[in-house]
């Protein structure tokens, strides 16, 4: 494991690296060199999202010639995503979101489950962490509960991910779950995302002792404390309205928009008229968290506007979630919105506002083996018997078992038509057959289950994959991330990269 000796020092050198502009690469920027240095940084991750996932959202939204915002970008990658087995650096092809985020958060590879610890159960310290130690301001943004894996895992330590609170379910003994921590250790100024119900009303005390403006309200206090006795009832969720009111100059500001993940935007726009439908988009959230970190600070004593960097992660969890139930409808859509929070960065970091900041997109990981397949033709999950491997031509070319080549057949009993279409595709819960989806290129008069639509989706299963994800970056260090890298690399070009104000 080419990380393994850093396990031990991390904590050591983690201000120094961010302050000194000089990657764990080895090649970023040395001293006096400000190539590779930037004030900002903006990492924003789909969740489970592979290149299938980039390409579909392309056709589907931009067309085949087309491209997306993530795809402007002049920086482009492949990111292995291996984890590792718990006491030990034994890679594990397929990761989980906990060890993939810890990756990229602090360098180090881990197990899958662990939030912000190494295989071995030591506290790392995060990018958020030194980032926030070297003076920056620090945000956190997720369509997922706030203390889900991915945005948990640079502003909390858990040997378990599913140590969430507001009980001490799946937590060690003696560990505080991972909403008292969030609420308790000042990592990230500004949180918008969903998981109220993992909060109570003594962590909104928590926040508001530091000086956070809470949006909404966590609870009855009369309730017992940590049995998980809050209920939509004694909790006010706040919607798109409260995120739009927060005052410019708020410095410290947490926002949880649903009492669990926030809602998909497909569902939003079939019920426009629903509590759900005021919840902000991603973009909103993107906007309103650029917007506050990179307002003007004023230095001490010295009488004069300043702005200090920050970091920023931005995650858009439910590619992942939608993608574990097979919804292609539903993942397209949260692509989309995706790329919408991308394009907010990006105008943010070509702003003269925006100077140095270096933006970066990726995954933490594919899931469900996302696939794009011929018009009109069937995956193996609809087959009555794989492809035939007897080659006539040469036998030398056969494969074992022996299967004729016209065993490859349609299965009525397993595929009854366009799973999103009409008629018995539609009605059939076990229908493996694929979806479809009008693209740009296709003419206006065919619709989302046509068998015309030129757009044709299914998946491999309903799990993580160990498939690499794309990685698309632009500003100071962004050139360290072309080609194939490891995930642990984006965290060494952050670190080489992100600057603070003050050296010490």
């Amino acid at each position: 494991m080419r990380r393994a000796v850093r396990v031990a020092a991390v904590a050591a050198v983690a201000v120094p690296m961010v302050l000194s502009g000089t990657s764990a690469l080895g090649s970023a920027a040395g001293p006096g060199d400000e190539r590779a240095r930037a004030k900002n940084v903006i990492l924003l991750i789909a969740d489970g999202m592979g290149t299938t996932h980039v390409d579909a959202a392309r056709q589907r939204l931009a067309g085949s010639n087309g491209k997306l915002n993530m795809e402007r970008m002049p920086n482009y990658g492949s990111v292995s995503t291996y984890s590792v087995d718990k006491n030990s650096n034994k890679p594990v092809t397929v990761p989980d979101s906990a060890a993939t985020a810890t990756a990229w958060s602090s360098g180090v590879k881990t197990y899958n489950g662990a939030i912000g610890k190494d295989a071995y159960g030591k506290d790392l310290v995060t990018i958020m962490e030194q980032a926030k130690q070297a003076g920056l301001r620090t945000g956190n943004v997720s369509t997922a509960e706030i203390t889900d894996a991915t945005p948990a895992a640079p502003m909390a330590h858990a040997a378990n991910r599913q140590c969430q609170g507001p009980t001490t379910s799946g937590c060690q003994p003696g560990e505080a779950n991972i909403a008292h921590q969030v609420a308790r250790n000042g990592t990230a100024d500004v949180i918008f995302g969903g998981g109220m119900r993992r909060f109570e009303p003594d962590d909104q005390a928590a926040f508001q002792k530091q000086g956070y403006a809470v949006l909404g309200n966590f609870g009855d206090r009369s309730l017992p404390v940590d049995q998980g006795a809050q209920t939509a009832s004694t909790q006010r969720v706040p919607d798109r309205t409260d995120l739009q009111s927060i005052p410019a100059g708020t410095k410290k500001v947490v926002g949880l928009f649903n009492r669990g993940n926030l809602t998909v935007e497909k569902s939003k726009a079939l019920a426009p008229a629903s509590v759900e439908a005021k919840e902000p988009t991603l973009p909103d959230m993107t906007s309103k968290a650029i917007q506050l970190l990179s307002a003007p600070e004023y230095g001490k004593g010295e009488g004069r506007g300043d702005k200090r960097g920050f970091f920023l992660q931005v995650e858009s969890a439910l590619v992942d979630k939608r993608s574990h139930a097979n919804d292609a409808g539903q993942t397209l859509t949260e692509m989309e919105y995706f790329d919408r929070a991308v394009k907010t960065a990006q105008d943010f970091a070509n702003s003269p506002a925006g100077r140095g900041t270096l933006v970066i997109v990726s995954a933490d990981h594919e899931c469900a083996g996302f696939n794009i397949i011929g018009k009109d033709s069937f995956t193996n999950a609809e087959a009555a018997n794989p492809p035939g491997n007897v080659d006539s031509s040469n036998t030398a070319n056969n494969s074992t078992p022996r299967r004729e080549s016209g065993a490859n057949t349609l299965d009525p009993r397993r595929s009854t038509g366009i799973i999103n279409g009409t008629g018995a595709g539609a009605k059939n819960p076990g229908n493996f057959a694929p979806a479809t989806f009008r693209t740009a290129d296709d003419p206006k008069n065919v619709s989302d289950g046509d068998p015309e639509a030129s757009l044709w989706m299914t998946y491999v299963s309903g799990n993580h994959t160990g498939a690499n994800v794309p990685i698309f970056s632009q500003g100071p260090g962004s050139e360290l991330l072309d080609g194939r890298i490891d995930q642990t690399a984006i965290y060494d070009v952050m670190a080489g990269a992100l600057k603070g104000t003050k050296q010490r």
